[in-house]
């Protein structure tokens, strides 16, 4: 099994971030060592975060894992390069199918551009809350890049629409034949709504991929689960590879105290979120918290994202957590009293106010729009609450700039408060090592990462789990051995037979089991050979093997049978050995006859000659002067010594 990470698709954000396809890739061989290997170079994601596009390729298969696009370039780095999937033909030839883990664009914000511009027109499989909100983010982003900023090279509102016309929805737990050998299955991720991770199997073989997931229940959202599927290589993110989060409780009273405190004396506090996800979770919590102190602040929401999403949340309940589902007949969680739709005049309106804006890294859009408005007044408050991609103005004042370098050149003046409080729907550290020890896979492959972040779980993962690990940079390939299975049915007569002989089968020692194989509609079953040529209808054939033993005698064949049989009666005494009326001599299954070679008279032969079954049974033996039979595969060790 080999991996290839590369640098502009991401690694689950693979491509584009290691320069390594995707998070990592990855392709199988037959043989008696099968090789995943992700093969993309500059795809992304390889100690990376950002442009998650991973490459697998499982015997003979190739499936590309999420497509997405770098928040921190907004050149040519911004997607993958596409280029090194393949230098000869259409994508299409190549690929059998692509999967989009979830909504996020640094998952998804290359599909259109991939399957538009690029050319694919392959199946793309996703689950249904993804499929209804993908085409609405990536609409936002393209007009954010072209409508706002007169980007060119960019996708169009027709080619989304062309998009997502190939998009195959999933069910959660259904496993989706692609083609005769390749199936894939998805399984609940929590992180955002219709977050998937998904399971890619050939045959015996398998690869599960982790995209972004949350292995903590949250106020709308479930924890991650997976089944001990055993896979041969796990791929997962590695967001917060080194963090271990304190109690959701103490971060959601220190959130509400820091807010509060900050409208009180007047300020206006920015809170930079993507428009599903982190955003519900605030809401639900500000508004509860706005209901018990009876606050009168407002709360402003990005327009139109509160109805979208409240009506995805609606459409997609059994996809929320528990508490949501049950309650959500009497009491709709996402309607909000104390939370009202955003207008951006509201940016220059005196007094306290709290804003959730999008995009949720302040590299473009709403959110800085209103940053640049607010940084100068120290009153002010930024709550970054999720994770900012290197090169965001998120990651810069998070990093401790406080003069930044805006469009224009223009320099910025950060004197506002900058708050990171981490409420991102990524799995921490010990969530990491949970669901690898759910899954039990062979190995595993770290992606969407840091690169010394990777490094300390990579450690971890395998002193403690025992699990081999790796963290490809992109561009690199790692090289994994596998032992492919192939599962037998055995019938219950050649077990009873087994029985029969008084031996125990037991859990920890191999057994050798003798019987006739037979494969029918790819199902390999393990019959006695009588049954196997009654199911067939054939007639049984009996192979013999025989070797030849030179001896110098004059007497005549008949002669020389006679002396080896009476000679081997009286030494095998525990056998049945037989004089035939043909001249030869038999013991139990053993034939032995007499020739005179007509070149040589005084010489004669002895062929001594067995069936296969005499191997392992009883092993006849008699003494001679010097002779000896010669080697001869699968034979009885017969030894002759005549008087």
């Amino acid at each position: 099994m080999s991996v290839h990470t590369a640098a502009s698709v991401s690694f689950p954000q693979c491509i584009g971030s290691c320069r390594a396809w995707g998070g990592s890739t990855g392709s199988w061989g037959r043989g008696a060592q099968h090789c995943l290997s992700p093969a993309l170079p500059r795809v992304g994601a390889g100690q990376d975060v950002g442009r998650s596009c991973i490459l697998v390729s499982i015997a003979g298969k190739n499936v590309m894992l999420d497509c997405g696009m770098h928040m921190g370039f907004n050149d040519d780095r911004r997607f993958p390069d596409f280029s090194y999937i393949t230098q000869n033909g259409r994508l299409t030839d190549f690929l059998d199918c692509v999967i989009i883990s979830h909504f996020h664009l640094d998952h998804c914000g290359a599909l259109p551009y991939f399957s538009e511009m690029v050319g694919y027109d392959g199946p793309i499989y996703m689950t249904h809350p993804t499929q209804a909100i993908c085409p609405i983010l990536l609409e936002d982003y393209r007009k954010i890049a072209v409508d706002k900023k007169g980007e060119a090279n960019f996708f169009t509102s027709q080619m989304i629409k062309d998009c997502m016309k190939k998009v195959v929805a999933v069910h959660l737990h259904q496993t989706v034949q692609v083609d005769d050998e390749l199936e894939i299955k998805a399984y609940y991720a929590g992180h955002v709504l219709g977050a998937a991770m998904f399971q890619i199997k050939v045959g015996s073989e398998s690869v599960v991929y982790t995209g972004d997931y949350n292995m903590t229940p949250d106020r709308h959202l479930g924890a991650a689960w997976i089944d001990k599927c055993r896979p041969n290589l796990l791929i997962t993110e590695s967001t917060y590879a080194t963090t271990i989060r304190d109690s959701k409780r103490c971060r959601e009273r220190d959130f509400l105290k820091k807010v509060h405190e900050t409208v009180e004396r007047g300020g206006k506090v920015l809170i930079p979120v993507f428009a599903l996800g982190r955003a519900q979770e605030l809401c639900i919590l500000l508004e509860t918290f706005w209901e018990r102190m009876n606050l009168k602040v407002p709360i402003y929401f990005s327009t139109g994202l509160t109805e979208k999403a409240n009506h995805y949340y609606k459409l997609f309940i059994p996809w929320t957590n528990q508490k949501i589902r049950k309650t959500f007949v009497q009491r709709n969680m996402f309607e909000f009293k104390h939370i009202k739709a955003f207008d951006r005049a509201f940016a220059d309106n005196p007094g306290p106010m709290v804003v959730f804006a999008t995009p949720g890294m302040l590299h473009a859009g709403q959110s800085l729009q209103i940053f640049r408005k607010w940084a100068g007044n120290e009153k002010n408050m930024v709550i970054m609450p999720g994770y900012c991609v290197q090169g965001t103005v998120g990651h810069k004042i998070l990093s401790g700039q406080r003069k930044l370098e805006m469009e224009g050149r223009q320099v910025l003046e950060v004197k506002m408060q900058v708050e990171y409080m981490s409420f991102s729907a990524h799995a921490d550290a010990k969530g990491i090592m949970q669901l690898v020890g759910q899954a039990e896979p062979e190995s595993v492959l770290l992606v969407h990462g840091e690169a010394k972040k990777m490094e300390f779980l990579k450690q971890k993962i395998e002193q403690e789990l025992r699990v081999s690990c790796y963290m490809p940079a992109n561009g690199e390939t790692v090289t994994l051995p596998t032992s492919p299975s192939i599962p037998v049915g055995i019938s219950l007569g050649l077990l009873k037979r087994e029985m029969a002989q008084g031996l125990l089968p037991e859990a920890k020692k191999p057994r050798l089991l003798h019987g006739t194989l037979i494969m029918k509609d790819s199902n390999f079953r393990l019959v006695s050979s009588e049954q196997a040529l009654k199911e067939l209808g054939l007639a049984e054939h009996q192979l013999r093997f025989t070797c030849r033993v030179h001896l110098h005698d004059t007497r005549k064949e008949q002669e020389m049978a006679l002396r080896v049989y009476s000679h081997l009666k009286s030494v095998l005494k525990d056998h049945c050995v037989q004089h035939l009326p043909d001249g030869s001599v038999t013991v139990e299954s053993i034939l032995i006859q007499a020739a005179a070679p007509s070149e040589d008279p005084g010489t004669k032969v002895l062929l001594v000659s067995w069936t296969y079954q005499v191997r392992g049974g009883p092993q006849p033996t008699a003494v001679s002067t010097g002779v000896t039979t010669p080697p001869c595969p699968a034979r009885p060790m017969v030894l002759l010594l005549l008087p």
